[in-house]
């Protein structure tokens, strides 16, 4: 993959183009061109650890949250939503999306920055990063670390780690993992150098002898805070035995500071006033901590105490998150970093911990009495499909509760992240006057699910999900939250789902269960499942397609070798001729040809799955390669990899390499054909012309056009990926950590119907010959106009004068509700032959050109204008050609342009 460096990066998006150039004609050896896209969130809501929630001490309503590997988000008081601010971060810094640290300017607050990279061992390739921005969030600059950063690693609910100086907010500070100490930037983050008379760069270890370098790492530094009465700057670290150090005169010299309490990891680290207050567990978390303590520092005696809410004998649980009110001197919080069961425990002491409260407490067991009621109906899953019993309720208050802050303007306002979602409070303070208040989910915008696949059948939902942890869903409404996930059964994350393309209501999904079982049958759509059955050995879901008739399934599950069905999931037969662990796919016509691919082989089935056959083709045997085939189209399978896209016709005996500029595949699906095009839209992943992204092509691969933007890359996106088959340019896009996307020609039909039938044009073919070198597919290089029919009266033309050696005549060839298909007829007036031609005109009621074919065309504010393709330029004397598009209105006329001009000189 290539992508520019951060600066350019955030160069990029601070230009708008003003031009937007469509077409679907042959290609040409230039970068594919934009077609404009409307990207959307597949709501769901949350669905993953928000490790850090920080509020802007200088401005009221200013709220950063970050997580793991979703991104960071700022919060918008007016939608009461989360924006994401990381959407940029393309495939080759895919790890930037997870975020270890946020810091906002608390003078200057604008400004914000970020510390980003996924992980410190070999599965992150690059660097870490520290972001800065002047405006919020909205662009950023990037300067790189010579070190990695491990945004998903053990010990990412400390912090923050990132840190402004409020007394000089020139000064930031990056409390590093990894051994890597603490560093400083003196200009604004632009330029970072490490502290070197820092004392120690942290040693706690989670587990020495992990083989996968994942919790092995020294979790290095954990916080930074200031006291914003002197110039003192407290650090802590992750040492057991030397948790805490500062400097006292604005970091050029650091002691351990003394008396304070040894055995635990220091998580959190606040002042309020003349005390420091600190959180402290036995491990780095976020998923385990069996013990701790919560301190106060006397800042101006030196004085420790203890002022733990529960007795060292009564403690299961270390301590994490960390807020004081800044409102309310002596009022603090605090949160077990985990405390399975029965739930979370939020602590409050309003006399600077020397008392606490409870949220909840026991009674007689298994009862327990709650200061608070929660309230889920904006994201109902997250009861997770649970009748649990007492003393366990459903929805839980929490867990994994690293991050807790109190709005420092509004002392009712609580925000707290658990695993799967932010939650939050406007009624704290009912809590001193033993009155119940309500907790909700505050986590619309933030859309953290991994993505692992997705199917959009032609009946029924228009999306159905598998994911990460949550499982997935049933997506009856793309922008309303689903009430459930996928249960009975439950799988854990789920690895892949399928349906028959011929009987759509049969779908089977397969999962990584902690024990069977791994696979769910469903028969109206994938909305209710029940529980297959499952060969010996099965220890995780793999992949599995489904025959498009329902009567086949093959299932390439993990611990045992690819098994087939023709019992629905009932019984299991070993297939031979194929490796385990095989990505499998079934043909969307021929209800017993299946396709797979493994360790560089492509392999056929044409018994439903009982025997393999490995093809000729040679594929990567490392990297991702995804097969899909064709709806509608038997035998017609493509492959994405590395090394090129792949076309099938022959159900995998033989492969072409699909043209029109593709290097690289990532993925490759199918959705509603163009209308006037007999071949389904194609959608890949992948580099076209050099360029990363999302394209789509309307002629099965001849030609590109990129739909997302610079903006819009969602980080390490495209392992799921998936085409509607109802609504003509929808594509679903999958990523690791940012959700599901959709996403929408901007302003296009979404799905347009003819009324009665249009005459044929008699003017669709070109007058000229085509070059027999070049590819042009006959169904899609042209789109007929009975594929629209007026639904209003259309004037037949506007023709212009032929002085300028050519004349152009304007045609509206069907007209539908926000729609219309045009096309124009170019004529050679001259003499002479002509090499090129250029032919524009200026709209006057809001239209807008989407695609073309024949010819490419800009558009800029109302003016348009089309140059030839490669193949119709040259025009003998009195000869003509002709080239459509589709365009879109706002309005409810649409007036045929006057005059159309047209050049031979371009």
């Amino acid at each position: 993959m290539r992508r520019s460096t951060g600066g350019v990066i955030v160069a990029a998006l601070m230009t708008a183009a003003t031009a937007v150039a469509v077409a679907a004609g042959p290609h040409v050896a230039t970068a594919a061109p934009a077609e404009p896209y409307t990207w959307k969130n597949v709501r769901i809501d949350g669905g993953g650890f928000v490790p850090g929630i920080v509020f802007n001490p200088g401005e009221k309503d200013l709220i950063y949250s970050r997580t793991d590997i979703g991104g960071a988000y700022r919060w918008s008081q007016s939608a009461q939503s989360w924006t994401p601010l990381l959407d940029w971060v393309g495939q080759d810094d895919w790890g930037h999306n997870g975020v270890l640290s946020i810091a906002p300017d608390p003078v200057d607050t604008s400004r914000v920055y970020a510390a980003v990279g996924m992980y410190t061992n070999s599965w992150d390739p690059n660097n870490g990063a520290i972001l800065r921005s002047t405006d919020k969030g909205n662009t950023w600059s990037r300067t790189a670390l010579p070190f990695k950063v491990g945004g998903n690693m053990p010990g990412r609910g400390m912090g923050e780690r990132l840190a402004v100086d409020p007394r000089d907010s020139r000064k930031v500070y990056f409390a590093a993992e990894g051994g890597n100490g603490l560093w400083r930037s003196t200009d604004y983050g632009v330029t970072w150098g490490k502290v070197t008379n820092f004392p120690n760069a942290g040693n706690y270890v989670a587990d020495p002898s992990d083989p996968n370098g994942y919790l092995n790492q020294n979790q290095g530094l954990t916080w930074v805070t200031f006291d914003p009465a002197s110039p003192a700057v407290y650090v802590g670290v992750a040492d057991k035995e030397n948790p805490v150090y500062r400097s006292l005169d604005s970091g050029a010299t650091w002691e351990r500071v003394a008396g304070q309490p040894t055995g635990y990891l220091a998580h959190k680290g606040v002042i309020q006033g003349k005390y420091l207050f600190i959180a402290t567990s036995d491990t780095g978390g976020p998923y385990d901590g069996a013990a701790g303590q919560v301190a106060r520092l006397d800042t101006t005696t030196g004085v420790w105490t203890d002022i733990s809410p529960t007795p060292v004998a009564d403690r299961y649980y270390g301590y994490s998150g960390l807020t004081v009110d800044a409102q309310k001197p002596g009022t603090l919080m605090v949160a077990t970093q985990i405390s399975w069961w029965p739930d979370a425990i939020f602590f409050r002491s309003t006399d600077y911990g020397a008392t606490w409260t409870r949220a909840w407490d026991w009674t007689s067991y298994p009862s327990r009495t709650k200061r608070y009621t929660m309230d889920i109906s904006a994201n109902p899953w997250l009861d997770f499909n649970s009748t649990a019993q007492a003393p366990e309720e459903s929805p839980k208050l929490g867990w994994m509760n690293e991050s807790l802050a109190i709005d420092p303007f509004d002392s009712n306002r609580l925000l707290y992240g658990t695993g799967a979602t932010v939650y939050g409070t406007t009624q704290l303070t009912n809590w001193d006057s033993n009155t119940t208040f309500t907790i909700k989910p505050y986590a619309k915008g933030i859309e953290e699910t991994a993505v692992l696949d997705l199917a959009s059948p032609p009946s029924g939902a228009p999306l159905v999900s598998a994911l990460g942890d949550v499982g997935g869903f049933h997506h009856a409404d793309l922008d309303t939250v689903p009430p459930n996930f996928h249960d009975t059964p439950s799988l854990g994350s789920n690895t892949g789902l399928d349906f028959a393309e011929l009987s759509p209501a049969f779908f089977v999904r397969v999962g990584n269960g902690d024990a069977a079982p791994h696979i769910g049958i469903s028969n109206d759509g994938g909305k209710n499942w029940y529980q297959g059955q499952e060969p010996a050995g099965v220890t995780g879901g793999g992949t599995v397609a489904v025959g498009a008739d329902a009567n086949n399934v093959v299932w390439a599950p993990a611990g045992v070798g690819v098994h087939y069905s023709t019992t629905r999931g009932s019984t299991w037969t070993a297939s031979t001729g194929i490796p385990a662990g095989a990505k499998v796919e079934s043909d969307r016509v021929n209800p017993g040809t299946f396709y797979a691919y493994a360790a560089g082989k492509f392999y056929t089935s044409t018994d439903g799955g009982a025997t393999f056959t490995a093809r000729s083709v040679v594929l990567p045997t490392e990297g991702r390669v995804n097969v899909k085939a064709v709806p509608g189209a038997a035998g017609q399978v493509w492959v994405a990899a590395k090394n090129g896209l792949f076309r099938s016709t022959d159900s995998g005996q033989t492969f072409t390499t699909v043209g029109g500029g593709v290097s690289e595949g990532i993925n490759v699906a199918f959705g509603k054909a163009a209308p006037g095009a007999t071949v389904p839209a194609v959608f890949l992943v992948g580099t076209v012309d050099g360029v990363d992204g999302v394209f789509r092509s309307d002629n099965s691969g001849a030609y590109w056009v990129r739909i997302n933007d610079d903006k819009h890359q969602y980080g390490n996106a495209g392992d799921a990926l998936a085409g509607d088959p109802r609504v003509y340019g929808r594509v679903y896009l999958g990523t690791n950590g940012r959700g599901i996307l959709y996403a929408d020609r901007t302003g296009g039909p979404a799905s347009p119907t003819p009324s009665t039938p249009a005459s044929p044009s008699t003017s669709v073919s070109p007058s000229t010959s085509v070059s027999p070198s070049t590819s042009v597919s006959p169904s899609t290089s042209v789109s007929p106009s009975t594929s629209v029919s007026p639904s209003t009266s259309v004037s037949p033309s506007t023709s212009v004068s032929p002085s300028a050696g050519c004349s152009a005549t304007y045609k509206l060839t069907g007209s539908w509700s926000g729609g219309f298909q045009g096309e124009v007829t170019v004529r050679n007036n001259g003499t002479a032959t002509t090499n090129a031609w250029k032919v524009g005109w200026t709209y006057t009621a809001g239209q807008t050109v989407t695609q073309s074919w024949g010819g490419t065309a800009t558009q800029s504010a109302t003016a348009v204008s089309v140059v030839n393709a490669g193949y119709n330029g040259t025009l003998a004397s009195g000869a003509s050609t002709t080239f459509g598009f589709l365009g879109s209105t706002t309005g409810t006329t649409n007036p045929i342009p006057s005059p159309v001009t047209c050049s031979t000189t371009p």
